[in-house]
């Protein structure tokens, strides 16, 4: 099965796409897409659900795992990532994508088996997880792919 990861942002979105077969993790593929921060929020969007849909239509995956995101302090990026994550469930949902979300504290849990473990033991799960030579870059890369082994693992 392919899973397509998720880490929402407006301005940089994290991807990454894993085939997960009988407990066997391999990346397919994994990046980010970034939108310019002086561009409209409406052209920012657009370009990640045109990005968006590509990747889709380039990998083919069959789940999508979005990161769900929790603010306590900025206000104005809590909207602006809202938007991106109503974008990205909507192109998920027109690719025919089974959509499944998980908190920050269920992908740590998952891949390190503590909901306090810091980013630097989540990216170096990433890379063991995923045979890697190296932690994916940038951070929002790993993250994505942290959420796509957390379903690979919550299915198994």
């Amino acid at each position: 099965m392919r899973i397509l990861g998720i880490d929402p942002g407006t301005g940089i979105l994290g991807f990454g796409i894993i085939s997960s077969e009988k407990g066997k993790n391999r990346l397919v593929d994994a990046g980010v897409i970034r939108t310019p921060v002086k561009e409209d929020d409406a052209v920012r969007l657009q370009t990640i659900y045109d990005e968006l849909t590509d990747i889709i239509s380039e990998t083919k995956p069959e789940i999508m795992a979005v990161e769900k995101l929790f603010f306590a302090q900025n206000v104005t990026t809590a909207m602006t990532v809202s938007q991106a994550r109503g974008v990205i469930l909507l192109t998920g949902r027109q690719a025919g994508l089974t959509i499944f979300e998980y908190t920050p504290l269920q992908i740590k849990q998952a891949l390190t088996g503590y909901g306090r473990a810091e980013k630097k033991q989540i990216q170096e799960m990433v890379k063991i997880l995923l045979g890697l030579s190296e932690v994916p870059k940038p951070d929002d890369c790993a993250d994505a792919l942290a959420c796509a082994l957390t379903h690979a693992q919550t299915m198994r």
